[in-house]
């Protein structure tokens, strides 16, 4: 009989699950809309429901052993969502413990960008590292710290939130409600609003100034860089400055033998690996140059955030 895990990835806008072999393979995946399902209770159910739907369709007998879950803020420790700022359920969620009564099976939660380094660490290019870095360079920034073979967690849980380190004390905005979060730099939202500015400061042409300020994306953007467009290639070149100076602080803490970025801006590739490389390289301590690499993340975008969770129940058994 084959043992299953189930991996859960919450986001703001998307729920998505799948069933996972030990060895990495997504034998099913599914996704939905979770805007509506305001009441947790009643995601709960949905959700339930779904995840039973699916696993009649499978044609082998198996074993469900456990089910892990990524979410913003969540707590590893308690099994926790707290105050999520992009989910409609606010205050503390004891979201692990309402599905593990719900479903009677054992339920693990952590922070979405840990269930990354996760998957990264299970199934992905970090199988043999103890000491490396995952970014996740999204709507935010996220991100995983491993040290000594460990997942980095903190006396609370919530160790490791680069994204909400101060690049610019008198910066920009950011949702956690202070100013000059890494985040509102390096991320898509982030070089959006890099654009944003270089457009309002300048008068350097564009193909970017052909579209409303309010309609302007980060693929755009990367569209726009590889037609050489001077503002798309100026947002990299910042937002890679940016990225560079914090992960060259960061490695001072750590000292990770790899950082692997993975996300939709990460997918820029060049655009983006190479200012950061750059950068980093330029504002590291002497003892660190040359010694961190800076690679791509091995995990499919498509499976990443579930191979992610379901890494969780892995992890335990």
């Amino acid at each position: 009989m084959q043992k299953l895990a189930i991996g859960i990835d919450i986001g703001g806008t998307n729920v998505s699950y799948g069933v996972v072999t030990q060895d990495g393979v997504v034998k099913l995946k599914e996704s939905f809309p979770i805007k509506d399902l305001e009441d947790v209770n009643d995601f709960v159910d949905y959700l339930s429901e779904r995840i039973n739907h699916s696993l009649a369709g499978l044609s082998t007998e198996f074993q469900l052993v456990g089910v892990g879950i990524g979410a913003p803020n969540g707590n590893y420790y308690n099994g926790t969502i707290e105050f999520a700022p992009n989910l409609n359920w606010k205050g503390v969620i004891p979201l692990a413990d309402i599905i593990s009564n719900k479903i009677g099976l054992p339920v693990l939660l952590t922070n979405d960008a840990n269930a990354a380094a996760m998957g990264e660490m299970i199934y992905g290019s970090a199988k043999h590292l103890k000491d490396f870095l995952m970014i996740t360079l999204g709507t935010g920034l996220g991100s995983g710290f491993v040290a000594n073979g460990k997942m980095i967690l903190g006396h609370d849980g919530f160790a490791g939130e680069l994204g909400h380190t101060i690049f610019d004390p008198n910066g920009r905005l950011c949702n956690c409600g202070r100013k000059g979060c890494l985040e509102t730099y390096a991320s898509a939202s982030g070089i959006v609003r890099t654009v944003k500015e270089l457009l309002s400061e300048s008068e350097e042409p564009s193909i970017l100034r052909k579209v409303s300020l309010d309609e302007i994306s980060s693929e755009m953007i990367y569209k726009a860089a590889l037609e050489r467009d001077p503002i798309a290639k100026k947002a990299f070149d910042y937002t890679g400055y940016v990225l560079g100076v914090m992960l060259a602080n960061a490695v001072a803490i750590t000292s990770p033998k790899v950082i692997f970025l993975f996300g939709g801006l990460a997918n820029a590739g060049d655009l983006i690996f190479k200012p950061v490389k750059k950068y980093m390289e330029e504002y590291l301590l002497k003892i660190y140059k040359n010694k961190i690499e800076l690679k791509p993340s091995a995990l499919s975008e498509n499976d990443a955030a579930i191979l992610g969770a379901a890494a969780l129940v892995w992890d335990k058994n």
